[in-house]
């Protein structure tokens, strides 16, 4: 047991200190850890655990307290959970000092201009891994096009798209369409 919080501990403290524009930006490299070097899940186990964790209130890194309770009960979510935040919280404390001591610096204008599109960056690799780990082929992924289009250039509510999605995949499965 020990072996297993040490290991969640030494994936997910150093990803907290990259987690640049959110929990979700580290979403990808969290799959790769998980699912292709630790093996603690699968693809699709991985996929499910992310669907359950932006689901759930509160932050979107509950999906590594999750991970954590998955390869080690209860300590290893307090683990997991405590390696995602904990880094992060000693770090924010020294920075917002700094940003305090030295108001509109020049270092603080190109660190933000520079960190921007990292954090784009890392936003589409976790989209793209999500994105390749659906369950249902081309059929979900095309649902999830349409899905996010029609989320970026509509006010419908999400809901419906829901019911709609899994309506239209349901009837997919039904018509032997899904392979």
């Amino acid at each position: 047991m020990g072996g297993a919080l040490w290991s969640l501990w030494a994936v997910f403290a150093p990803l907290s200190l990259v987690t640049i524009g959110g929990g979700q930006t580290t979403v990808a490299e969290i799959h790769r850890q998980v699912v292709d070097v630790h093996q603690w899940m699968t693809a699709q186990d991985f996929l499910n655990t992310f669907a359950i964790a932006r689901l759930a209130p509160g932050p979107g890194s509950l999906l590594v307290t999750l991970i954590g309770w998955n390869v080690a009960g209860f300590w290893g979510a307090v683990v997991a959970t405590l390696a995602i935040f904990a880094p992060t919280a000693f770090l924010i404390y020294g920075v917002a000092y700094l940003w305090r001591r030295h108001p509109g610096a020049r270092w603080q204008l190109a660190l933000e201009a520079g960190l921007r599109p990292i954090a784009a960056g890392m936003i589409l690799a976790a989209v793209y891994v999500l994105f390749m780990s659906l369950e249902g082929g081309w059929w979900a992924r095309g649902i999830a096009v349409v899905a996010t289009v029609l989320m970026t250039r509509s006010r419908l509510n999400p809901l419906l798209l829901i019911v709609c999605g899994a309506g239209v995949l349901s009837v997919a499965q039904l018509a032997g369409l899904l392979s």
